[in-house]
């Protein structure tokens, strides 16, 4: 997991997300703290982590590396619930696969905080079932409610746990401990829950999952290439068998089941009422997944086992037979993870867009951005936008304890571009092109003026973003006021 994390780890150029990881977290820690009071709370604990990260060196490496640290983690992790609920062998593979999915791989690549949430997640499943086998609860509250501060909707692992106790026939003593660990866990998470509620504008743009989301999620847990899809689903299946083992004992497949599919599920159903559900928000449900497969395959490995001559001579054979296998897999797979490593397999490359205006812009340029989320562009890589006028803006990102900045009215906006004859406008092609609708007054007001008053000339495009030319046409230039009479001669 760690050679597949840093393989291709300088990609050249962040995202929008990635972006805004790394201009808040450059932020002082005041300026960070402010922020959290308008936007963007959920992630504050991740952004205070990455201030203390870039303060070493600010750079998109560095800003990823905690993500393949904790990708690395969670595959160990994985491995190690596999060889305490099973074997030893079914937990090489259950890491080892979990190492090879393309979803482990593109998220462990990301300057985000859901890699680190998975760590949280999978170690926080590893100190339940210690718990259920006679240990301390506390250390795995603990652990969970640090992990839902990282972000809030891990808290829905705990649906998953509740589950797996209910698989094992748990007695009293077991739920009572449980009870009061996740009782602990939730009363810790309301003021996070009760700001980030109030800040729920940040994911309006969502819409309800459908069927084909579901089915979309089921393919990236088992493997986005048709043959190891199958091949998962048929062992994932045959573990299915092992789902209740003895009473007071939880399984293999009946923690790996529950984590996998009861999360999304919930966070599914939510979202048909407000919109909530996006699969990077459960990556540390495809913990799960790699144990349900692992505990088939064993179920595979019994069988063969049973037909052998000599079982126990086979063993070695059986477990090598599974690591082959799995290298297989990663064959298989590696055309997708090969262009996971391209910027343009993300939603935006702000790094190329940042390119075309260094090459475009002088200084003295007029510059607009269409949505104000583009600013993001300028705030990442602030060099290709030097000496450049920003039209609408009236104070900094980090001053106005905004993301973006603090833009002028729609009245002065008006009032600004009205002044000017040309102005380079760094803009959301869909927006305009107008099969995307701006959200504010002031968006409309932008692309108004933009539509009524100026001619678009030469533009670049790249990955979803124009940089286009708006001139003025002679005509539409508002005429010079009239020279003042000349005095007559006597």
């Amino acid at each position: 997991m760690l050679l597949l994390g840093l393989w291709g780890l300088d990609r050249g150029g962040m995202w929008r997300d990635e972006a805004v990881s790394y201009q808040v977290g450059r932020r002082t820690v005041p300026q960070i703290w402010r922020l959290l009071h308008e936007v963007d709370a959920v992630h504050g604990v991740y952004y205070l982590f990455l201030h203390a990260v870039l303060a070493v060196h600010p750079g998109e490496v560095v800003l990823r590396l905690p993500s393949v640290c904790a990708a690395a983690v969670t595959a160990g992790l994985v491995a190690a619930l596999g060889t305490r609920l099973a074997r030893p062998r079914v937990g090489l593979w259950a890491g080892l696969l979990y190492a090879v999915t393309p979803m482990a791989g593109h998220y462990a690549q990301e300057g985000r905080s859901y890699a680190l949430v998975a760590a949280g997640a999978t170690g926080a499943t590893l100190l339940f079932v210690r718990a259920v086998e006679g240990g301390s609860w506390w250390p795995y509250g603990a652990l969970l409610g640090a992990t839902c501060w990282l972000h809030e909707f891990a808290v829905l692992l705990l649906l998953a746990h509740a589950a797996s106790l209910a698989l094992a026939r748990a007695g009293a003593r077991v739920w009572r401990g449980w009870g009061c660990a996740a009782g602990a866990v939730v009363v810790g998470l309301l003021p996070m829950a009760l700001v980030s509620r109030g800040q729920s504008a940040q994911v309006a743009w969502l819409k309800p999952p459908t069927t084909d989301t579901a089915e979309h999620l089921l393919r990236v847990f088992l493997g986005p290439t048709d043959g190891v899809y199958r091949v998962c689903l048929g062992l994932a299946l045959l573990g299915l068998l092992g789902l209740v083992g003895r009473r007071g004992e939880v399984t293999c497949a009946g923690v790996g089941l529950p984590l996998a599919v009861l999360p999304p599920v919930a966070l599914m159903l939510a979202s048909q009422v407000s919109p909530l559900y996006v699969d990077r928000y459960v990556l540390y449900a495809l913990s799960g997944a790699p144990l349900v497969v692992a505990a088939g395959a064993e179920r595979a490995a019994g069988l063969m086992g049973r037909v052998a001559v000599r079982p126990r001579a086979r063993a070695p054979y059986l477990t090598l037979t599974g690591v082959l296998a799995l290298a297989l897999s990663l064959l298989h797979q590696f055309p997708v993870l090969h262009k996971d490593r391209d910027p343009g397999r993300r939603a935006d490359d702000l790094a190329a867009v940042s390119r075309v205006a260094g090459r475009e812009l002088r200084p003295g340029d007029a510059v607009v951005f269409l949505p104000v989320q583009l600013r993001n562009v300028a705030l990442t890589y602030p060099r290709a936008f030097r000496g450049v006028r920003d039209v609408a803006l009236v104070a900094g990102a980090a001053g106005s304890g905004t993301l973006y900045g603090r833009e002028a009215g729609p009245g002065e906006v008006r009032r600004r571009l009205a002044r000017l004859d040309r102005v380079w406008v760094v803009a959301d092609r869909k927006l305009l092109a107008g099969r995307r609708a701006p959200r504010n007054p002031v968006e409309r007001a932008k692309y108004a003026v933009l539509q009524q008053e100026f001619t678009g000339r030469e533009q670049k495009v790249r990955h979803g973003v124009t940089v286009r030319l708006y001139v003025r046409p002679v005509s539409a230039r508002p005429a010079p006021p009239p020279a003042p009479p000349r005095p007559e001669r006597w």
